[in-house]
């Protein structure tokens, strides 16, 4: 067994590989060197894993490049695989989240953008189309930016529905469709909008994060703007699940690939003090679905002022499950134990914005 960890950066790429279960990591890079990558994706639906990756140039603007030899080339059209029509008025800033599709629709790939909107790929990933749906609903007008912006960057297509996906933005919330696309409907209920008049609006929430298992696709999680939430009827209805952690404010939330109550999250204390609480790191894990929670330390650094972002904690799907984390200074820790002790990966890398790992 072969594991690639994909470590996006505010400078490039990284790859770390791993063929000993683990223990010791073979770095490269920098890809892609002087780049944003926000977004990274692993399509594990062919023969070899395609990696794709959303890149910000500040010389050529956004775009998205893959590889389908796990990072030894890459492919990048000349055109802008990601493009908003003219009539739209608006342009791309940046790609957020690079989601496969599910078995049934093989080369479906979904992209979350800023401004807000969803664009849908139907060959594998190099060329996107504006889901016009989302963005003519008539909720957009009143999205408004969060701290980091406008932009879509949860996307979760149903496991075994193709027409049915969830999506999550700041600031606007969750949204569902059910028939593809063509239609959205706001799924808040039950999720806080901190600091609104209206603590529980039909939307405006601003959702850091959500996450979807696999094996029971009714039931996702989700980090919120202060507020951490289970929902256990497909995104409809929410349930506050923030008591046993040390804050409600965060931004990752990753599920365990074959266990449905094991989630992880990474608390910050907020709004003003975006530190770990008390300067520990520390990942916190919940075995049964939220209602308790327990902190995973044993080797992570004890003095700690920094933070993880949205995308930057994935889990591997080996067994036992790995967890990786990155840090906005540049460390990068994993996890073959599901959690319960980490080691370095690399460190000393530029601020990571996203880390996704494959099993080859």
């Amino acid at each position: 067994m072969a594991v690639v960890l994909a470590i996006g950066t505010r400078k490039g790429l990284w790859l770390a590989t791993s063929t000993d279960a683990r223990v010791a990591w073979d770095v490269t890079g920098p890809h892609h060197p002087m780049t944003d990558v926000y977004a990274l994706g692993f399509d594990t639906r062919r023969a070899t894993p395609r990696l794709l990756a959303g890149v910000t140039s500040e010389h050529y603007g956004p775009s998205v490049a893959h590889s389908d030899d796990l990072g030894a080339t890459w492919r990048e059209p000349d055109h802008a695989p990601i493009a908003f029509p003219a009539d739209t008025g608006a342009a791309l800033a940046r790609v957020w989240q690079l989601a496969p599709g599910p078995e049934s629709s093989p080369e479906v790939v979904y992209a979350g953008v800023e401004p807000s909107a969803v664009f849908r790929s139907t060959d594998g990933g190099e060329t996107y189309e504006l889901v016009r749906g989302l963005w003519d609903h008539p909720h957009r007008p009143k999205w408004t930016p969060g701290f980091g912006g406008m932009a879509v960057h949860s996307i979760v297509p149903h496991p075994t529905d193709d027409r049915r996906v969830t999506v999550a933005m700041s600031t606007g919330g969750v949204y569902v469709t059910e028939d593809g696309g063509t239609t959205w409907h706001a799924s808040n209920r039950g999720i806080q909008a901190y600091r609104s008049p209206d603590r529980y609006p039909e939307f405006g929430q601003c959702v850091h994060k959500i996450a979807q298992h696999p094996d029971r696709p009714e039931r996702f999680f989700a980090q919120n703007h202060h507020g951490v939430y289970r929902s256990d009827d497909g995104a409809a209805t929410w349930q506050s699940i923030a008591d046993g952690l040390p804050a409600d404010f965060g931004f990752p939330m990753v599920v365990h690939p074959r266990r449905p109550d094991v989630v992880y999250t990474f608390p910050l204390t907020a709004d003003e003090l975006r530190f770990t609480p008390g300067g520990r790191c520390a990942v916190y894990r919940s075995e049964d679905a939220g209602k308790s929670w327990d902190a995973l330390t044993d080797g992570l650094p004890e003095h700690f002022w920094t933070g993880v972002l949205r995308d930057a904690m994935c889990l591997d799907s080996a067994d036992p499950a790995g967890v990786y984390l990155g840090t906005r200074s540049g460390a990068v820790y994993a996890s073959r134990d599901q959690g319960d002790s980490w080691r370095p990966v690399v460190e000393h890398l530029p601020d990571v914005l996203c880390v996704r790992a494959v099993v080859v």
